[in-house]
């Protein structure tokens, strides 16, 4: 798709990056608590701690979403990443996962770390094409819908 550009989170944008993602999640599983945590307070929970939100923007809309949490020193958890239903099929679901690698690597940070589901098989095979292995999650993950973790040494 043409003319997408991708943006830093700015907090007119937060409505958006709450709306996206649960759509998404509404499609596909439900608002967990710590969902809801992030999403209705995400300069508080994602930004002030450390971490990034950043939008696909095509024209004046918002078309696309992904969060880097701060889950330790150099490693980020890749998060919360949706793409409108009016966008898909444009690939701007994996230009948002490039700019996400390339800007890890220009903050030198050592690993991207991500939770989901093996049901979401098109993000699974997205994430293993763009070097994310398959490691083994902790006893009690953050999400209850995750049966997978990976990571991506960078």
């Amino acid at each position: 798709m043409k003319n997408v550009e991708i943006v830093p989170f700015e907090s007119r944008y937060a409505k958006d990056f709450a709306r996206l993602n649960v759509e998404w999640l509404e499609k596909y599983f439900e608002v967990e608590p710590h969902d809801a945590e992030l999403l209705e307070a995400c300069e508080e929970n994602i930004i002030a701690p450390g971490g990034h939100i950043f939008f696909a923007r095509v024209g004046q809309e918002i078309a696309g979403t992904f969060s880097l949490i701060r889950a330790g020193e150099n490693i980020y958890e890749l998060g919360k990443m949706a793409v409108s239903p009016k966008f898909q099929g444009h690939k701007i679901g994996q230009g948002l996962m490039q700019f996400c690698i390339d800007f890890s690597r220009e903050q030198q940070w050592e690993k991207l770390i991500l939770y989901s589901n093996t049901f979401l098989e098109n993000a699974i095979y997205i994430y293993r094409k763009y070097g994310f292995r398959e490691i083994v999650s902790e006893e009690n993950p953050p999400y209850e819908r995750s049966n997978i973790k990976m990571e991506l040494i960078l």
